[in-house]
């Protein structure tokens, strides 16, 4: 198992956001985190990333605990998470923002490799504008900025926080073939989206958080047809 997340609990202040949540994800899986606004599905990818430590819990990554680690040192074991929002750095150029995303390797020739390699085979349209500020791009593209941003830190571990919100149906289906592309390369990927269709289309397993806690869980194919998962979140 690559990741191990063990009933973990975080709190903002007194307020618990999560409560005991366990997911486990498979070297070389998608998994992704489904459920309403607010249920803790960010919460989880940050304690992940360690942009929020846990109150109680573990976090195990491929054999070590990480979840009383800085998000640097987690970041340097190599797991990159893609924010909600995209968060790209609006008055620096796209190829400015890129190069952010390698700022802890060093072998300037394999990121250059990468950049080459992976993120502009991915992402041709980024080529075209690597001079461009990236506060110029429309939402897809900033998407794809901030989705090649992470893959230039070389992760095996892919945290994918709501890529497709406020994307078009077309853009949307534009960076489910791109997750799908990276996947296939060997990356592993832990999805969360409010777009529960798009994501048990992308993903091996599933969990259906509600209100902090995990409610359902199982392969994705097997949640598409549960009648409680139609209901609440497949419009069925």
């Amino acid at each position: 198992m690559l990741l191990e997340v063990k009933d973990i609990t975080v709190h903002y202040f007194k307020v618990a956001a999560v409560r005991n949540v366990s997911i486990s994800v498979e070297d070389g899986k998608i998994v992704t985190l489904i459920g309403s606004n607010g249920a803790g599905k960010t919460t989880t990818l940050r304690a992940i990333s360690g942009l929020k430590h846990p109150s109680t819990g573990e976090i195990i990554y491929a054999g070590d605990r990480i979840d009383k680690l800085p998000s640097h040192k987690i970041n340097a074991l190599g797991i990159a998470m893609v924010p909600e929002g995209r968060r790209v750095f609006p008055q620096m150029t796209v190829f400015e923002n890129l190069l952010t995303g390698a700022f802890l390797r060093k072998d300037k020739d394999a990121i250059q490799k990468d950049l080459e390699e992976v993120v502009f085979k991915h992402f041709p349209r980024l080529k075209e504008r690597t001079k461009q500020s990236a506060g110029t791009l429309s939402g897809g593209e900033q998407q794809m900025l901030a989705m090649g941003r992470a893959l230039m830190s070389a992760p095996k571990l892919l945290l994918l926080d709501e890529p497709s919100l406020g994307l078009s149906p077309i853009m949307c289906g534009e960076i489910a073939a791109i997750i799908r592309d990276i996947h296939a390369e060997g990356r592993t990927v832990v999805l969360v989206e409010q777009n529960a269709r798009l994501a048990l289309a992308l993903a091996q397993h599933a969990y259906v958080i509600e209100t902090g806690d995990i409610v359902l869980s199982g392969p994705a194919k097997e949640l598409r047809e549960n009648d409680d998962v139609k209901k609440a979140y497949l419009g069925g």
